[in-house]
C-alpha cells in the first residue's frame, strides 16, 4: 500500500471514531501532533495549547494581549514596589479533587522560572518567594521588575501553568507525563491514540471566573461536552471532511485549499488574531560573513518581504509587508530606521557585502519542505540572495533535522550553518520581553543565530526594567532605531493565517493561540 493511502486509511479510521454525545463533541484538526505533555519543559506550540486546555496561570493574556487576573483573586504592590502579594481565588480545585494552595503555585513558578526565558528575568528580579498561607503568597524582588502581571499570564515560550507540587517537584529538565490540572477540560487519556487522536473532556467542577471571556482572560465557560483533535495528514481529505461536516475546525488550512474552502457554503473562513505571524530569516553571526552587522543589513536590500511572503502564503489578503521588528498593529510597532528598507537595493547590498568582507564563499542555507511555507520562502529569499552575488547552498532536511542544526554552534562545513528562515507568532514577537530574535546579549545564551551587540541589549534590558508605560514605549522605538542597524534578522513581513470553522461552530476567541472554551455548535 502507498504511503498516501496509508495516511488516507488511518484518517478515514480516526474519522470514524465513535464518541460519547457525538453532537455535543468538536472535533479539531490542529496543526501538529502532540507530543511532550508538559508545558514547562518545551515551548512547542502544540504543547502551549494542551497546557491551556487543563492548566491555569496567575494572570493571562485578554485579546488585546494585557494581563488580566486568571487565578488570582487580588493582589498588591509595595510603593517601592519591591513586594508583591497575591492571594488566590475561590473554587479552584485539582482534576483529582484537591485544593490548589500556594504551595502548589510556589513550586511550579519556580520550576518554570528554571526553564523560560520570561521566568528567568522575573527569577533573576526575586529574592524571596514566600507562603503567606493556603491562599496567599508573597515574592520579595532585589529590584523593581514592572512586567510581573505580564510575566505571570505569559502564553508564549514555556508557559507558567500551575501544576500539583508533587508534579512541580521534579527536575525540570525532565518532562513530566502526567496531566492533572485544575483548568477547563481534563486530559482524557483512556482515549488518547498517540498520532491519531488527542481527547479533553469539559471539567463539571471547574469555576470560571464571572467577566465576559476575553482572549486567553475571564470566564474559561466550556460549552461542549468534549474535544478531540484529530491527526489527519492529508491536506485533502481535511478539506473533504471540513465540507461534509467531519471536521468542525481546521487550525491552519493548507494554503492552496483556501480558495476551495472559500467557496464552500457550509464553511467560513476567519483570522484567529490581529498581529498574525512574523516572517524572519535568521542569519548566524558567528561566522563569516553574518558575524558583521552590514553583512546582515545586506540582507534587507536583497530579499524583496512582497515576493517572499506571497510565496509563502499565496493572495496578499493574507499577509502584509512590515519592517517593524515588534509586529505592525501592536503597541509596540514602529518601523522607525527603516525607511530604506522597503524595496530592493541590490546594488547597495552588494556595496554592503564588500564592505563586510564577503568574497563569494559558500553559504550554507538551511531550509525544509515539511512546512510548505518555510520551504517555498526559503527558495526565494535565496533567489535574492544569489542576484547579490551570494553564493549560497540551499539544504533541505526534515524540519527535525533543521531544527537541530539552529542550535548547533560548529562552522558551516561542520554541521551548522549560515542562515535558516522560520516564522513565529505575532503573540511572541511583539513585545521586547518575549521576542527571542531581539535578544543581541553577547554572553551567547540568546537564540540561535546568536548575534551580539551591546547597545541593543543596554536598550532592551531598559525597557525589561522599566516601571511605566510611556517609557516602555519610548525605549520600543529606540531598540526598533538600533535593530534597523545591527539587523539581528531580516524582517520578512507578516502572515494573518486564517482558520477554517463550520459555519454551524462560534465563539472562538481572539487569542494568541486556539482555545476552545467559548465554542459552541448549533
Amino acid at each position: 500500500m502507498s504511503l498516501r493511502r496509508t495516511l488516507l486509511a488511518a484518517a478515514v479510521c480516526t474519522l470514524a471514531m465513535p464518541a460519547a454525545a457525538q453532537d455535543n463533541v468538536l472535533r479539531v484538526v490542529p496543526h501538529a501532533d502532540l507530543r511532550t505533555l508538559d508545558p514547562v519543559a518545551v515551548s512547542v506550540v502544540i504543547t502551549r495549547m494542551h497546557g491551556l486546555m487543563i492548566y491555569e496561570t496567575l494572570f493571562a493574556w485578554d485579546e488585546n494581549l494585557q494581563p488580566k487576573p486568571q487565578m488570582v483573586e487580588r493582589w498588591s504592590v509595595s510603593p517601592d514596589q519591591l513586594t508583591w502579594e497575591f492571594t488566590l481565588r475561590d473554587g479552584l480545585k485539582f482534576h483529582d479533587g484537591q485544593t490548589v494552595t500556594t504551595a502548589d503555585v510556589a513550586q511550579s513558578l519556580r520550576r518554570w522560572m528554571a526553564r523560560d526565558t520570561v521566568g528567568s528575568r522575573v527569577g533573576d528580579a526575586l529574592a524571596s518567594l514566600d507562603i503567606v498561607d493556603a491562599k496567599t503568597f508573597r515574592m520579595v524582588l532585589k529590584r523593581p521588575f514592572g512586567l510581573m502581571e505580564y510575566a505571570l499570564g505569559s502564553a508564549v515560550g514555556q508557559i507558567p501553568v500551575v501544576m500539583r507540587e508533587e508534579d512541580a517537584k521534579t527536575d525540570p529538565a525532565r518532562p513530566i507525563t502526567t496531566t492533572v490540572g485544575s483548568g477547563p477540560f481534563r486530559f482524557n487519556r483512556d482515549r488518547w491514540m498517540a498520532g491519531q487522536v488527542v481527547v479533553y473532556d469539559r471539567n463539571p467542577d471547574y469555576v470560571p471566573r464571572a467577566e465576559p471571556a476575553s482572549g486567553l482572560a475571564g470566564g474559561r465557560v466550556v460549552k461542549v461536552d468534549r474535544v478531540e483533535w484529530r491527526n489527519i495528514p492529508d491536506a485533502s481529505t481535511v478539506a473533504a471532511a471540513m465540507q461534509s461536516g467531519e471536521i468542525d475546525i481546521w487550525e491552519q488550512p493548507a494554503t492552496d485549499l483556501i480558495p476551495v474552502l472559500t467557496r464552500a457554503r457550509t464553511v467560513a473562513l476567519d483570522k484567529l488574531n490581529t498581529i498574525g505571524t512574523q516572517g524572519m530569516l535568521r542569519p548566524n553571526s558567528l561566522f563569516p560573513p553574518f558575524n558583521d552587522h552590514r553583512a546582515r543589513l545586506a540582507l534587507a536590500y536583497m530579499v524583496d518581504q512582497a515576493d517572499t511572503m506571497a510565496a509563502g502564503f499565496g493572495d496578499q489578503q493574507w499577509w502584509r509587508r512590515c519592517e517593524a521588528f515588534f509586529i505592525c498593529g501592536s503597541v509596540y510597532g514602529s518601523e522607525a530606521g527603516a525607511d530604506d528598507l522597503r524595496r530592493p537595493n541590490i546594488e547597495k547590498a552588494k556595496s554592503l557585502l564588500a564592505e563586510a568582507g564577503y568574497k563569494g564563499e559558500r553559504i550554507v542555507f538551511v531550509t525544509t519542505n515539511d512546512i510548505a511555507p518555510i520551504g517555498r520562502m526559503a527558495e526565494v529569499a535565496a533567489a535574492g540572495m544569489r542576484q547579490a552575488g551570494m553564493n549560497v547552498d540551499l539544504q533541505y532536511n526534515d524540519w527535525g533535522t533543521v531544527i537541530t542544526r539552529q542550535v548547533n554552534r560548529n562552522p558551516p562545513d561542520q554541521g551548522g550553518y549560515n542562515i535558516f528562515l522560520t516564522y513565529a507568532s505575532g503573540a511572541t514577537m511583539f513585545h521586547p520581553l518575549t521576542n527571542i530574535g531581539t535578544n543581541m546579549s553577547c554572553d551567547g545564551r540568546n537564540w540561535a543565530g546568536w548575534p551580539c551587540d551591546e547597545e541593543a541589549e543596554r536598550i532592551r534590558r531598559a525597557f525589561i526594567d522599566a516601571t511605566d508605560e510611556p517609557t516602555r514605549k519610548r525605549l520600543a522605538e529606540e531598540l526598533q532605531t538600533r535593530l534597523a542597524v545591527v539587523q539581528p534578522y531580516r524582517v520578512l513581513g507578516q502572515a494573518d493565517l486564517p482558520y477554517a470553522r463550520r459555519t454551524a461552530v462560534s465563539g472562538v476567541l481572539a487569542s494568541p493561540v486556539m482555545v476552545f472554551w467559548n465554542i459552541e455548535k448549533r
